[in-house]
């Protein structure tokens, strides 16, 4: 048998996002999780923000993106591992995903994957973030206010996260990475200066980032799946492929 030795790396497809076709993109991540050589790989990382809202009730999940969880756990059935980690969008996954044998895990996460070192996360947050984000990141968080969300029918729970975030996209322009001024970049040159990392491998941004950073480490930041394709990372012993279609 192959030795699985390829890891394959995607955020930010926004499953549920009533905009550029909804449909299109579910097919397109599907068909991408389809398409992953099941003799090869190793593993998958999803780097947040799969869902575009997530909330997760004792006993009811999200019914959008059910083709996606069928071929995730058709992709676990074959032997390759999926980790998933968080992202602003579906920070209220509690234990659904582990019961299906999923990998959980929190940013910054450091692990070793094919001999190098990797630093993953979906990418928010990290090296600072703004009085107003950090506000929303709390209240978020907050378990007393997660309990009184949870009393809420979850089709009025939905319609809430699912209009708003419709509502930020419409009236939001397309983000840019700034490179050494983004706080990310500030992050991983720190990281990088006090631990061996290889490669930083982060989503949210929205926009394809492969730099080399002055410690020889590389920051790779995920394309999200808006604009079509099947944007996605891609490592193995030939070093690390950013596809940003």
């Amino acid at each position: 048998m192959a030795e699985r030795n390829e890891y394959y790396f995607v955020s930010d497809v926004h499953l549920g996002l009533g905009l550029n076709d909804p449909a299109d993109r579910e097919a397109r991540f599907v068909s991408f999780l389809k398409g992953i050589p099941r003799e090869k790989a190793a593993a998958l990382f999803m780097l947040g923000d799969i869902w575009d809202f997530w909330y997760e009730y004792r006993d009811v999940v999200p019914r959008c993106g059910t083709r996606v969880i069928a071929a995730l756990v058709d992709l676990m059935d074959s032997g390759v591992q999926v980790w998933f980690c968080p992202g602003n969008h579906d920070i209220w996954c509690y234990s659904y995903f582990e019961s299906l044998g999923m990998h959980r895990f929190d940013q910054p996460f450091y692990t070793e994957l094919g001999g190098k070192r990797f630093c993953l996360g979906h990418g928010d947050a990290l090296g600072g973030v703004g009085r107003g984000y950090s506000f929303m990141l709390k209240v978020f968080h907050n378990k007393v206010l997660q309990k009184m969300f949870s009393t809420l029918h979850p089709w009025i729970a939905f319609r809430i996260g699912l209009g708003l975030s419709n509502s930020n996209r419409r009236t939001h322009e397309p983000y840019h990475f700034r490179g050494a001024e983004e706080p990310l970049y500030k992050f991983a040159l720190s990281e990088s200066g006090r631990r061996k990392v290889d490669y930083f491998v982060f989503g949210h941004f929205h926009d394809a980032v492969d730099l080399v950073l002055p410690t020889g480490s590389r920051l790779i930041v995920l394309k999200d799946w808006m604009d079509g394709g099947e944007p996605c990372g891609r490592f193995s012993p030939e070093g690390f492929e950013l596809r940003a279609r």
